[in-house]
């Protein structure tokens, strides 16, 4: 099984960058969790703002897959980056396995 909350047409082609945020098994209420990746994909470019950037999320279980939104806007050139070191370092990574095991069940 495989999720998405995002328009299929926004992810369709190979991400412009993409981050392995865990790629160990952990356990988490009744999913083992094996591989979470940030994506991004840049959808277009403004010569003041820079890229604009949707970035996803993929939480690989036991049980399926999800993609979910994590963030899009003009984030810059590091925007893979930040949003890694946002995950890693803050509860956001808790938080996201989170959000991604309520839509497996869903």
């Amino acid at each position: 099984m495989r999720k998405s909350d995002i328009e299929p047409e926004r992810t369709s082609r190979p991400p412009d960058g993409s981050k392995v945020i865990m790629d160990t098994q952990m356990q988490d209420q009744g999913f083992v969790i094996s591989r979470i990746e940030l994506r991004r994909y840049v959808e277009r470019a403004d010569e003041q703002l820079g890229d604009y950037s949707l970035l996803t999320v993929i939480v690989e279980t036991d049980k399926g897959s999800v993609e979910m939104k994590y963030d899009e806007g003009f984030r810059g050139p590091d925007a893979l980056e930040s949003a890694a070191t946002m995950l890693t370092r803050y509860v956001g990574l808790a938080s996201l396995i989170n959000r991604a095991l309520i839509e497996l069940q869903g």
